[in-house]
């Protein structure tokens, strides 16, 4: 069991570190959270099934463990890294004072429309925008059929681009 769990942790950790930064924008928080991740592997290291992908029991593991984190440090909840979200929405490269401000205010604004989303439709936005899973890994991290995952990524776009838009008076 050793060295199976050594040899996950190797191939693995990269992927949740990279996971976990995305979400934090803080290497230290990133670091001491994946290490969180992989010891909550090696204790339930024996309850894996097999029944879903490896990355997919690991990201769905990393993401409870933000998840917690945030609980116990509601004071740090602005650590959402909304960076890939707003290059979602806005491609444009901000050459200009006037297009950083805008893009800021972008990225506050769907940070505000993301935590606003009920929780299951925010754990696929999460998980599809930043651990870049696809509709079938969300499904089998989540519980939920494929194209529920797709239909609530795409409910989600829709509620954000709503909120925005209603921010925003377009």
């Amino acid at each position: 069991m050793k060295r199976e769990f050594e040899a996950l942790y190797e191939e693995y950790f990269p992927r949740i570190y990279a996971f976990l930064f995305k979400l934090t924008n803080q290497r230290d928080l990133a670091e001491e959270l994946t290490q969180e991740t992989f010891y909550q592997v090696f204790i339930s290291f024996h309850r894996f099934r097999g029944d879903s992908d490896v990355f997919t029991w690991l990201a769905s593991i990393a993401k409870h463990t933000y998840y917690k984190h945030l609980r116990k440090n509601r004071h740090q909840t602005d650590a959402i890294s909304t960076e890939l979200l707003a290059e979602v929405y806005y491609s444009e490269n901000a050459e200009h004072l006037e297009d950083a401000v805008e893009k800021q205010l972008l990225l506050e604004s769907i940070r505000r429309a993301l935590t606003t989303l009920p929780k299951k439709y925010q754990d696929v936005t999460i998980l599809r925008i930043y651990a870049d899973m696809s509709y079938a890994q969300i499904g089998d991290a989540l519980h939920i059929s494929e194209n529920s995952a797709r239909v609530i990524y795409y409910r989600a776009k829709k509620m954000m681009m709503e909120a925005i838009r209603n921010e925003y008076d377009m």
